[in-house]
């Protein structure tokens, strides 16, 4: 009976178990993650779960694992990959042999040199950091968030939300400078200032120091930003260093083929860990940190070790929540020589992004609720479909993109 082992029980380690008895796979399943809890979504960290101190949205019930059959070997740690005997072996020295092997060993937060200064530098990827983090999140307390991507943001929304201050440090000249326009991120980054989080574009850190009772950081210009937490939220770094021992093809992460396999045609890998060839833009290899990509990587990567050609061709896909905004993002942007603005009403608009030679290649979307939520998800559609749309029938709000996409 073959045995399959996915090393990384996260989101979308979990998925590809799951699809590949959906798919029919009868053989040994095991699951081995490094937390102690079942595998759970990471979105709501930054957001509603950390706001309510809920426990983590769990991608399934243990006992789903049980009726499938998927062996979950939790607070586990994966430490070599032995590709010529084909097994895996755990830190404790246990041996798990396996015929196909996936890697969805995901990403974790950049740190910073140094220590953590009495526990008063943080970062957010597991559940346990949110409540460690939360716990400093009270009415008159202050944190300081260095970073001004979307984990930075949705944090100091959610501080906001439970009466802390915020000040959050970017080190770059407008906040969201990775993948959003500028029109964009000046809308969310006024509407932080408006509820009462202190931005500060363009502050270099010069040193951090840890006191009794609160952290200060010393910027570059003079400034002293003092705060009883510090979280840093500057970007993340793919889990490579298991792939990387075993002699594996590593390139900004675990590089694989559009099939989603690695160098070795027995190992796959899915999800933040992996940089990959995209169709859509010319084979561009990237790397996608994405709630939906680790989804439909953990679909697809199950397919496929099941024998199937399948290729990763979905248009990448971004959200974030902040306080009643919805910020959507489908494509890259970063090609683009034409923007063309539509208003949605109540201050919603979408901007599409058209290449040289007017292929829409990118929508970017905010306002309150789900405004803008329909037409981006149309829009994913239009740049699947590689159209060249009329400008003005874009930027007409009469102009219904569904009548493009059957056009």
């Amino acid at each position: 009976m073959a045995s399959f082992v996915i090393v990384g029980a996260g989101e979308c380690g979990a998925r590809a178990a799951f699809a590949l008895r959906e798919k029919g796979f009868d053989g040994a399943i095991t699951l081995i993650g490094s937390e102690t809890h079942l595998p759970y979504e990471r979105p709501p960290l930054s957001k509603e779960a950390l706001v309510a101190g809920a426990g983590p949205k769990l991608v399934a019930a243990a006992e789903r694992y049980a009726e499938a059959g998927i062996d979950l070997l939790l607070g586990r740690t994966a430490s070599r990959i032995d590709r010529s005997a084909k097994h895996v072996v755990l830190g404790d020295g246990t041996v798990v042999p396996y015929d196909r092997l996936l890697l969805a060993t995901g990403a974790r937060p950049r740190a910073l040199p140094g220590t953590d200064h009495g526990g008063r530098i943080a970062a957010l990827r597991s559940h346990d950091d949110a409540g460690r983090i939360r716990a400093h999140l009270v009415e008159g307390s202050h944190v300081a968030i260095l970073g001004g991507g979307f984990i930075g943001l949705e944090l100091a929304a959610s501080a906001r939300k439970l009466g802390a201050s915020v000040t959050l440090v970017e080190g770059l000249p407008r906040v969201l400078t990775r993948g959003v326009p500028p029109e964009i991120a000046e809308i969310v980054a006024n509407r932080h200032m408006a509820e009462g989080v202190e931005i500060l574009c363009g502050a270099k850190v010069a040193g951090i120091e840890g006191l009794p009772g609160e952290v200060r950081i010393s910027l570059e210009d003079g400034r002293v930003v003092s705060a009883s937490l510090l979280v840093v939220g500057i970007g993340a770094v793919p889990n490579t260093e298991l792939a990387d021992a075993a002699g594996l093809a590593v390139d900004n992460g675990i590089a694989v083929d559009g099939h989603l396999r690695t160098s070795d045609p027995d190992i796959f890998a899915a999800g933040d860990c992996t940089s990959y060839p995209l169709p859509l833009y010319g084979d561009r290899r990237i790397r996608l940190e994405s709630w939906r990509n680790a989804q439909e990587q953990g679909q697809l990567a199950a397919a496929n070790m099941l024998g199937g050609e399948d290729v990763h061709s979905a248009v990448p896909w971004f959200w974030s929540d902040q306080y009643d905004m919805t910020l959507q993002i489908a494509g890259l942007a970063d090609g683009a020589v034409t923007t063309v603005r539509r208003e949605m009403g109540e201050g919603a608009f979408i901007l599409f992004h058209l290449d040289g030679e007017g292929r829409l290649i990118a929508a970017s979307g905010i306002g309150p609720g789900n405004a803008v939520a329909r037409d981006i998800r149309l829009a994913e559609m239009l740049i699947a479909a590689r159209i060249h749309p009329d400008p003005a029938e874009l930027a007409a709000p009469e102009t219904k993109l569904k009548k493009l996409l059957a056009a």
